[in-house]
């Protein structure tokens, strides 16, 4: 009995989504170069507005956190979840695990 032959792996993309985009790719077209500005400019902004509400939920759920601190979580929560930071379910999900523990 033969051994089944094996598949080569499948080729990656030439910039994974991992890889963080940098100046060693810079785009010819007009439109790319354009939408690689926006996408820096998006991810620095995610980045600072998920370090927010992270920093906020452990806050919140310190055992001596009070009401107006539970308050701010789910307002940020609110916040990321409309413009779509985080989806809209786990947003209910953190502010459900959050009354549940008041």
């Amino acid at each position: 009995m033969s051994t089944p032959r094996l598949r080569a792996p499948r080729r990656t993309a030439a910039r994974p989504h991992h890889i963080p985009i940098d100046e060693d790719f810079v785009p010819n077209i007009a439109s790319a170069k354009k939408n690689m500005r926006k996408t820096r400019a998006a991810t620095v902004r995610n980045r600072a507005q998920r370090s927010a509400l992270r920093t906020a939920l452990k806050k919140a759920n310190a055992p001596d956190a009070t009401a107006e601190v539970k308050l701010q979580a789910v307002k940020l929560l609110d916040r990321a979840a409309r413009k779509g930071l985080i989806h809209r379910n786990a947003a209910g999900r953190y502010k459900s695990r959050l009354a549940k523990a008041s």
